[in-house]
């Protein structure tokens, strides 16, 4: 399921920030945004919430984005990309739009209710910052129907079933900040996806290279299984290479059974691990509980990468053993100092 960058949300609390008389503190579900006074939002309004990473058109409803956002990504596409910003020591993540910007686009007020996904109606797309060379590979086609993408929600975006998880027991391993990668055998044919995309065979890309090199392909296709493998690829080359690893690796975090079309349980996922000689992203803890709330957790997001004691880790993934939750609580700290 694609996410929901933009869509129509409630406002559940207003409040003060000290020694600010033109701004005030909004909270969207597990989310604070910074808003000003004079729009005179209430508490319980309805309103377009637009997340972190969304990418905003080229329209006059966003022009005012234009001096603290705008890009150009890769294909030349261009927009205003939304970041974790601090406004007077307040964190503030996303942007509130009032729902009159729907109506530009032929939405009734009629249909607006809460939850509605509105991010094709207003033109939103996921930033995507721009893709090395080495990474970028020749296309063999989209992203595979038979596998899943690895993008786990935010914990902000549940905070009505984080009284539920509370009472679950997860284990917690350390979002890494290198490049998504898929390995996969469907029918004996062995393949490698990036985030988005199945890549032709090509020595000279990174992550065929760790996969010929490796001799991971013989492996996988040698279990006589419908099978993959999702993990990060990181080191040199990689997002300026925050662990300052020479070379390129791939640590693991997902198994998946394509014909059963589901993730492997945490015991699978150790024991394929073990057999493909693959490692996998650190893990942190094995019996973990929730904190009592979200804003807790985000805190324990931050912290020191285990694979590099000198860097501020990217956040961290709470997941089910038996696979079946799964969301990731991204570090504020790693955010702020994102480019």
């Amino acid at each position: 399921m694609e996410r929901k960058l933009a869509s129509i949300r409630k406002i559940s609390d207003l409040s003060p920030i000290e020694g600010a008389d033109k701004i005030e503190l909004a909270t969207i579900d597990g989310w604070k945004v910074v808003v000003a006074k004079d729009v005179n939002h209430k508490v319980g309004d309805l309103i377009v919430y637009c997340e972190v990473d969304s990418f905003l058109p080229i329209r006059e409803d966003f022009e005012f984005l234009r001096k603290s956002s705008y890009k150009k990504m890769a294909d030349g596409n261009e927009g205003f990309r939304l970041k974790t910003i601090k406004l007077r020591g307040q964190i503030s993540q996303g942007l509130i739009v009032p729902l009159d910007v729907l109506l530009k686009h032929g939405v009734s007020s009629d249909d607006v209710f809460e939850g509605l996904d509105v991010t094709g109606t207003l033109g939103i797309i996921k930033y995507e910052p721009p893709v090395p060379a080495q990474l970028a590979g020749q296309v063999k086609g989209l992203f595979p129907s038979f596998l899943k993408k690895t993008d786990e929600e935010r914990i902000q975006n549940l905070s009505k079933e984080f009284p539920i998880y509370k009472l679950a027991k997860f284990y917690v391993t350390e979002k890494l900040d290198g490049s998504s990668v898929t390995y996969y055998v469907k029918d004996g044919v062995f393949g490698v996806c990036s985030r988005n995309l199945d890549l032709l065979e090509d020595e000279n890309n990174t992550m065929w290279k760790f996969a010929i090199t490796t001799g991971l392909r013989e492996r996988m296709v040698g279990l006589g299984k419908n099978i993959a493998v999702q993990g990060e690829i990181i080191g040199e080359g990689i997002q300026g290479n925050p662990y300052k690893r020479i070379g390129q690796t791939v640590k693991i975090f997902n198994g998946f059974d394509i014909d059963k079309y589901d993730y492997l349980s945490l015991d699978s996922l150790l024991e394929l691990t073990k057999v493909l000689e693959l490692k996998t992203v650190p893990i942190l803890d094995l019996e973990f509980t929730l904190p009592e709330t979200i804003d807790e957790l985000l805190l324990m997001a931050e912290g020191e990468s285990i694979l590099n004691i000198k860097t501020e880790r990217e956040g961290l993934v709470i997941r089910s053993h038996d696979r079946k939750i799964s969301f990731k609580a991204i570090s504020n700290k790693f955010l702020l100092n994102e480019k």
